[in-house]
This record gives C-alpha cells, structure tokens and sequence, in this order.
C-alpha cells in the first residue's frame, strides 16, 4: 500500500471521526425532541417509537416562541445591515487610502477589536448603556453592530485590495458621483465577502447568549436563546421539551445557510473568474 493512499485513508478516518462528533449530538437532539419523559426514561439513545409532535408545540407555548424569534429576527436583521452597510464603507475608505497616517491608525484601531472579547468590557459597557437608558434591544443592537464591525473591516480591507483602481477612475471620469459608484460598482463586487460576512453574523447574532442575558432586561425582549431558561427547573429539567425548542431555534439558521451557501459558491466562483 503506498503512502498516498495511506494519508488519504488517515485523511478519510479523521474526517468521518469529527463527523461523528457533530453528528451524534444532533441525533440525541432530533430523538429526544419527538420522545415522551417515558421513552427517554427507559433508552437515551433508541428512536423514538412514534413522532411526538406535542412536544414542539407546548415548547412554543412555553417558551413565547413567536415573539422571541421576531426579536431575535429583528435583533438580527438590522445588526446585520448595520455591520455590512457600515463596515463596507469604512473597509473602503480604509483601504482607498492607506498610504495616509490617520486611516492607517483607523485600520489598526478596527483590527485591535478582534482581540478584545465581550467579557473583558461587559460590566463598563453594560453601565454606560444603562445611563443612556438602552438595556433595550437598540442598545443590544448597537453592541452587535460595534463587534461586528471589527471582522467585517478587517475582512473587507483584504478583498479591496483585489479590486483594480482602474474600475473606480473610470466611473469617475464618467461622471459617476463616489458613493454612486460605490454602490452600483464597487458594493456588488464584494459579493463573495458579503455573503460570507452575512452567514457568519447572522449565525453569531442569532445564537448567542450573553450579550441578551447581560443586555436585555425585560422578558418581552428576549430572544430565542434566553428563552430556553423556562424549561430549565431548581432540581430538574424537561430535555424533550428543551431539545424540540433547540430544534426549532436552529431551525432558521439552518435554512438561512442552506439557501445562502448556493451563493457563497457562486459568489466565489464569479471572484476566481473576475
């Protein structure tokens, strides 16, 4: 047996070892969901001997399903536009003009963020919010906004780099205004990175836990994964119900990946092409 077929073998094994890893948790997951107490109770692991469907629903009872994912939704969807919207003009205007002291000094500051994590500044940050009255979602927002902004700068500035000056010159001499030819131009060249920077936040907003458990203070306002506290007791907890209610908060995630990684593919081909 020769040694490429070796390493192609160990290569096999390893992929098929971490796949298991993902996987088994998420068949626990998916058959606990659609077992009763009962079932779970006898066999941890077994399929379910029917699918248990009224578990789904009394954990969208419990947990206000609805109107937590339309504040996660919410949260979500203007953060996002935010980070790209914002990160991508500064990314431009960073990597236009780094020949210069003072966005050099913008783009060190932007990459410096990477570095410093939520909780090293959690408690200043939570009073500074507090004074200006914003423990609210726009107060969560702007939070998700300002961390994001640290990797979509940095991410952006990199792709720029890729992108001929030519193209913006000659729609200047065209006539073609900055930010018009920023939009209709430039923006839709950063395809590729756009729908990469997309999928990362969407998946970091959507499922993160502290920054709403530190943030948010009224219940009303709480998102899909401050919402698993209810099934959670002093001395026990109802795994089934909880494990349907993940099921349902991946749920649109999982969706939201599956239709946007058709064009991360072609948006990475159109890149190599171009």
């Amino acid at each position: 047996m020769s040694s490429n077929t070796l390493r192609k073998i160990g290569l096999y094994l390893f992929i098929g070892v971490g796949a298991l890893f993902i996987l088994f948790p998420l068949y626990l997951t998916i058959v606990t969901a659609f077992k009763t107490p009962e079932e779970s109770s006898r066999s941890f692991f077994t399929l379910p001997s029917s699918l248990n469907f009224g578990n789904f629903i009394q954990a969208a009872e419990m947990s206000n399903y609805f109107g937590a994912f339309l504040n996660s939704f919410f949260i979500t969807s203007i953060s996002v536009v935010l980070i790209i919207f914002l990160g991508s003009i500064a990314a431009f205007a960073i990597a236009r003009n780094q020949d210069q002291m003072f966005y050099r000094i913008m783009y060190y500051f932007f990459v410096s963020g990477l570095f410093v994590p939520f909780q090293v500044m959690m408690l200043p940050l939570v009073q500074q919010l507090s004074t200006f009255g914003l423990l609210n979602k726009w107060g969560l927002i702007i939070l998700y906004a300002t961390y994001g902004l640290f990797q979509c700068v940095f991410l952006y500035v990199a792709y720029f780099k890729s992108i001929p000056r030519e193209i913006e010159d000659a729609a200047l001499i065209d006539g073609c205004g900055v930010f018009r030819m920023y939009w209709y131009i430039i923006f839709p060249m950063l395809k590729p990175m756009t729908v990469t920077l997309l999928v990362l936040n969407i998946i970091w907003i959507w499922n993160d836990f502290l920054m709403p458990l530190v943030i948010l203070q009224r219940s009303s306002d709480w998102t899909l994964p401050l919402m698993q506290y209810v099934f959670e007791s002093q001395y026990a907890a109802n795994y089934n119900l909880a494990f349907a209610s993940y099921l349902m908060v991946l749920l649109p995630v999982i969706i939201i990946y599956l239709f946007l990684q058709r064009h991360i593919i072609g948006g990475v081909s159109d890149g190599a092409v171009k």
